[in-house]
């Protein structure tokens, strides 16, 4: 699926979301605090801007669609940095010294 049709798909299940709340173009754009021609350009996949995008969501009452959209990871770059700083390197009785060395 290329791109515009991710947002044609997207488009339609937003008016499919208004529909279901018996919304109209203008009532869900009053609520979300947006113009009605970016609501429609919107779910009509003529372009937007994320923050319509998370407006019209959240008057929708679904911000857990942008939730979904990241990846929860319980990844932390700092617990990198503390482990490495953690790796002890054997200790030992330092560098072994061969016979044929200098000894100063």
């Amino acid at each position: 699926m290329n791109h515009h049709d991710q947002e044609v798909l997207l488009g339609h299940n937003l008016r499919a979301l208004r529909l279901a709340q018996r919304l109209t173009q203008r009532e869900l754009a009053e609520r979300a605090n947006v113009s009605i021609g970016a609501l429609r350009n919107l779910e009509n996949a003529r372009g937007s801007s994320t923050n319509t995008l998370v407006k019209t969501l959240h008057a929708l009452g679904n911000d857990a669609w942008i939730a979904q959209l990241a990846p929860s990871s319980s990844f932390n770059p700092l617990d990198l940095v503390a482990a490495r700083r953690s790796a002890v390197r054997p200790r030992g009785p330092g560098r072994v010294r061969h016979d044929n060395e200098d000894r100063a």
